[in-house]
């Protein structure tokens, strides 16, 4: 909502009553969080609530501290199995369209990374200026770049990657996987590593040639 020009993060009852005020932990950082501002959301309509129970979801305010899959608890530290996320199959360099607007282009193509909206890949060779998004359908491209044009007022060109497939790596074996035919090596923000071929045969050849290397499937992977 740009008449507020904050940043609401949803969470989701599970157990008990949350009050607003009350202090949690997070408990994949171990810190407290206070919920000062919790709100109702429907539609742009808000309303700030003080009880909510199981099933309830409610927007916290300027919550920049919490990640998608995050947990928050009062008492005994309770914790859930990691959210999965599924392998990306479409690959785009996206690159500001006014080179002027960059601290607008890294604001947010950073705020995206961060609400899960696109994976964000990176390398040396390709520079920040150049990230690579990775999402599962070309919907997400269209999200993506409506928002960086309206919402961040950097509008951007998308250029495709001819990738269909990542998989895990590690560095030992990144090396090796860069020279192949049809691969190349990309990071996520939290620094694992991921190898990018333009399709199953690719890989597929390559694992068969070179079985020591580390390639793995994403499936389950957790969203930090």
């Amino acid at each position: 909502d740009a008449a507020h020009r904050d940043r609401l993060a949803y969470i989701r009852i599970c157990s008990g009553v949350f009050e607003r005020g009350m202090v949690v932990t997070n408990s994949s950082t171990g810190r407290p969080f206070a919920t000062k501002y919790a709100q109702h959301v429907f539609g742009r309509e808000r309303e700030s609530i003080d009880l909510a129970h199981p099933g309830d979801v409610v927007g916290l305010v300027n919550a920049a501290a919490l990640g998608v899959g995050d947990t928050l608890f009062t008492g005994p530290p309770v914790t859930y199995p990691p959210l999965s996320t599924f392998a990306p199959e479409h690959f785009a360099v996206a690159r500001a369209m006014d080179t002027g607007r960059h601290k607008q282009f890294r604001r947010g193509i950073d705020q995206l990374e961060s609400e899960g909206v696109v994976q964000v890949l990176r390398s040396d060779r390709r520079g920040d200026q150049a990230p690579v998004l990775a999402v599962v359908g070309p919907m997400q491209f269209e999200v993506a770049a409506h928002r960086m044009e309206h919402e961040f007022h950097s509008p951007v060109a998308l250029e495709p990657l001819p990738y269909t497939v990542a998989v895990r790596t590690d560095a030992d074996s990144a090396p090796a996987v860069a020279a192949a035919r049809g691969a190349e090596i990309l990071a996520r923000g939290n620094g694992e590593l991921l190898a990018l071929f333009r399709d199953k045969w690719d890989l597929r050849s390559l694992q068969q040639r070179s079985p020591e290397l580390t390639l793995e499937p994403m499936v389950a992977a957790q969203l930090d």
